[in-house]
């Protein structure tokens, strides 16, 4: 699944207990998990009949299941639903006990059955939910204006329950024959072909699917609606995109990168896509998970899978390519091979993030994707440094603990360490590993010690040894690198030790750490450093040596005054990427207080003053002098660090220009709105008065801006926009059904700072103007953008039933969280411990702990930055 969610930082877990031991190998009897493993299904055979109208389903289920032992009672997941009769072998009827706050039924029998082979016939019904999880409803209006409604699933974590009562644990692998009752005129796509369509009355018919592989039930899936596809076909398999009727002419750039990825994912893997069709489907708007991996069926919100020439801009391009990529990835990595619990998500999700970025590389070259991979490493390290992270493996108890599990531990962590292992075992041996592996486990589940034991049979190394210091305990390792130069060489000392931030107490630990190191005119030194020193020579003095050279190692770097200076006086002669690396490695330092922010603003000061041109770069640069800003306000000398700021980025703005220049590289196209944004926030006033002038243009005329300058032209404008103004474009949310255009259109709103206009923002989240799958989304947008989430956070609280109406279980536990993180005040830090709903599950605990923590650290940031600041600029005067 691929999270899209600004929250996803706020749900990093609680510090749980390390394994006492070294995972073992994927074993069914040991693999955690709440339901027993006395009865095992194999078969199901699932018959819906939906009322649309109604919103209700009725069920019959066949399962076939084998009886390890004799038991009386069979115990398994269902949630919401009503369980009318169950049979044994069509004779022996059960006793239904159901446990609705467990999730379970327990179907009691008067003896205990025979182990061995039976089945069970069940009879049920249940609701078609309108919030996006289990089996629900989307509501949308078509390209005409005419309102349609759509039937959706959404599984992962444990919501297949929701559809049907069985096995919802991704151990419990089975087959699937899915057959629907449905109105006439709905096209239906499910993970395998339609094998039959009988029309049952003058509105409805029945329509069956294949029986699927073996798989895990989180990744059955049903769509159906008014839908049309593009047809496309690779390496022998037909791929469709679907899309609401009118729209699917905007699937074709999506289908064409399906097309290329297909074939280099069936070589990379060594196994040939097993399903017989690959259907890709845009849900319209109400998705909150973003995208999921449904075997056969992969199912996107829109605005990740349509690219429309008119609205959609060259960051939508990228995404669409990166999310398809991400999607395809699991087929083989979570949906062939799964885990056989969610403390392993990462290796879903991980492996998936990080193939994403490695295919979408090879078939873009020119995108530049992986130097700009370091904006995944500076969010996930600023997670993983407070002491509210967690390790990627993870003791999980419970459905609330694995939701919170979908974070940037699990993915951006999980990328990073997986690119990590990658580099020091070389793609060969690393790809081979991977055949190995899934050969090994295709259609069954595996743990993160069978690939680690994959990979050591490929490469000669201890994988195990290595990766297990990654995955299995928390935090960031830190390489200090100390150096001393005597007669014209230099002895360079290697130690390690564990970079935090704003935890004091952190538990020593100690990794095994693969270590690239290298410069400008330097020959490449790798080495794994572990809990002794490590030293090295170079024949001469000064040289400009860093570490994790191309930044493809999980680690911070510390380095002495001695090894400092030459790196800083070259930075401009290494790659872009490891320019980049430099500076967030710098900045990371000040944040964790061992370091000058003085420094961080001398690299940035070299780079522009030799005129900077690389995106990665750059845009770590706007985005630390952005949070600085952010740190600076209420400071009397925020003025002067804007008029700063402003200084560094205007000559970029100056070679870019506002409009697009034939023939300029994507990557300046991209690049040209985050410059201008930066400088609207540090309220350059040419830029203010071009933005309004051209805002105002465009009112009048769509056509006259570029799309992808649409969002940041509109956000300058709205931040102190008037009532009349603030109407026509909330009007425009409102009116708008384009995902893509809707969003980038309520995030521009979210930027008024006018008390009444953020009153208005928050009603119109709620409203149904945003789809229910983004309204937490929408919320903490306001609270961050409006530089008043105190005010929000108000607003919220007064209308928090009605807007919990809205929102799936699983986003429950981090909707206060994600609003009071975003405030400093005391108060609402307090209120929000106190609530019941702080406390209600594990999830939620997680959540309010590291909303609470992370505003610790952001307290601890600005009194340092303004300290600093104060301190730089008054030194810069004299």
């Amino acid at each position: 699944m691929r999270r899209l969610l600004v929250l996803t930082t706020l749900l990093a877990g609680l510090p749980l207990a390390l394994p006492a031991h070294a995972e073992g190998t994927f074993s069914f009897a040991t693999t955690p998990g709440q339901l027993p493993k006395t009865v095992v299904p194999t078969d199901y055979i699932i018959d819906l009949t939906t009322d649309m109208e109604h919103l209700t389903l009725q069920g019959d289920e066949i399962v076939r299941v084998e009886v390890k032992s004799p038991t009386a009672d069979v115990t398994l997941n269902q949630a919401g639903l009503k369980l009318a009769s169950a049979l044994l072998d069509n004779s022996q009827k059960a006793e239904i006990r159901q446990d609705d706050a467990a999730e379970t039924v327990t179907l009691h029998f008067p003896a205990p059955v025979p182990a061995g082979v039976h089945t069970l016939a069940i009879k049920y019904s249940g609701p078609i939910l309108k919030t996006p999880n289990g089996i629900y409803i989307d509501d949308y209006t078509d390209p005409a204006g005419k309102p349609k409604r759509m039937l959706v699933t959404q599984f992962e974590v444990a919501d297949a329950r929701r559809m049907f009562p069985g096995w919802d644990e991704p151990a419990f692998k089975a087959t699937y024959q899915l057959n629907v009752t449905l109105p006439f005129e709905y096209a239906a796509v499910s993970n395998m072909p339609i094998i039959g369509t009988t029309q049952q009355d003058a509105k409805t018919k029945r329509v069956s699917f294949s029986p699927t592989p073996r798989m895990s039930s989180y990744l059955l899936a049903l769509v159906a609606g008014d839908m049309a596809s593009v047809d496309g076909k690779a390496d022998g398999t037909p791929i469709r995109v679907f899309a609401p009727s009118g729209l699917e002419s905007q699937g074709t750039y999506a289908l064409s990168a399906a097309e290329k990825i297909l074939p280099y994912y069936n070589d990379y893997f060594g196994i040939k896509y097993p399903l017989p069709k690959m259907d890709m489907l845009a849900i319209p708007g109400n998705y909150q998970a973003g995208a999921m991996e449904n075997w056969g069926a992969l199912t996107y919100i829109d605005n990740v899978l349509l690219f429309d020439p008119k609205n959609s801009t060259p960051r939508t391009r990228e995404l669409i390519y990166e999310v398809v990529a991400h999607e395809m990835a699991h087929q083989w990595s979570g949906d062939l091979v799964t885990m056989g619990w969610w403390d392993n998500i990462w290796l879903n999700e991980g492996f998936a993030s990080w193939m994403e970025i490695k295919a979408t590389d090879k078939m873009n070259p020119d995108w530049d994707i992986w130097p700009r991979q370091h904006e995944t490493r500076e969010a996930t390290m600023a997670t993983d440094a407070l002491s509210t992270t967690h390790p990627i493996q993870q003791v999980i108890h419970n459905v609330s603990e694995a939701n919170s599990a979908f974070d940037d531990i699990s993915y951006g962590k999980g990328e990073l360490v997986i690119r990590m292992m990658e580099g020091w075992l070389g793609e060969d041996h690393f790809r081979d590993g991977m055949r190995a592996y899934m050969k090994a486990h295709a259609f069954g589940n595996a743990t993160s010690q069978d690939l680690w034991n994959a990979l050591s049979g490929t490469s000669g190394q201890d994988v195990g040894k290595v990766a297990r210091s990654f995955t299995e305990q928390p935090g960031i390792p830190q390489v200090n690198v100390a150096a001393v130069c005597r007669n014209g060489q230099t002895t360079y000392t290697l130690t390690q030790s564990r970079f935090t931030i704003h935890d004091p107490n952190a538990k020593a630990l100690t990794w095994n750490i693969p270590v690239v190191a290298g410069g400008p005119g330097l020959e490449t030194r790798k080495l794994v450093l572990g809990a002794e020193p490590a030293t090295f020579t170079l024949p001469r003095c000064n040289a400009p040596l860093k570490l994790d050279l191309g930044e493809s190692g999980y680690y911070r770097v510390h380095y002495d005054d001695v090894v400092f200076a030459p790196i800083a006086a070259s930075i401009s002669k290494f790659a872009p990427v490891d320019r980049a690396n430099i500076l967030g490695d710098q900045f990371a330092q000040f944040r964790a207080g061992h370091g000058a922010l003085s420094s961080y603003f001398d690299l940035v000061d070299r780079l522009t003053a030799e005129h900077e041109t690389d995106i990665a770069t750059l845009e770590e640069i706007i985005g630390k002098l952005e949070t600085l800003d952010f740190y600076e306000i209420g400071s009397p000398d925020r003025p002067a660090f804007q008029a700063y700021a402003r200084s560094r980025l205007a000559p970029v703005l100056k070679r870019l220009g506002w409009d697009q220049k034939p023939h300029e590289s994507v990557l300046d196209t991209m690049l040209r709105p985050s410059v201008i944004s930066a400088l609207g926030t540090f309220n350059d006033p040419a830029v203010l008065a071009e933005a309004k002038r051209r805002f105002a243009i465009w009112l009048k005329n769509p056509a006259s801006l570029r799309p992808d300058l649409v969002g940041t032209v509109s956000a300058l404008a709205m931040k102190h926009t008037d009532a009349a103004t603030y109407e026509i474009m909330a009007k425009k949310v409102r009116d708008t059904q384009a995902t893509e255009l809707k969003l980038r259109l309520f995030q521009a709103l979210a930027n008024a700072s006018d008390p009444d206009l953020i009153r208005r923002n928050v009603e119109l989240a709620y409203s149904g103007a945003i789809p229910n799958g983004r309204i937490s989304m929408a919320l903490s947008q306001i609270a961050s953008a409006s530089e008043n989430p105190d005010l929000v956070w108000k607003l919220v609280r007064q209308h928090e039933a009605e807007i919990r109406t809205h929102l799936a279980p699983w986003s429950q536990d981090g909707f206060l969280p994600a609003i009071a993180g975003h405030s400093n005040n005391p108060d609402i830090l307090a209120e929000l411990q106190k609530d019941p709903s702080s406390s209600k599950t594990t999830g939620a605990k997680i959540a309010t702990a590291h909303a609470l923590n992370t505003v610790a650290a952001r307290q601890e940031a600005v009194q340092a930055t303004q300290s600093q600041i104060h301190d730089w600029l008054a030194a810069r005067t004299h």
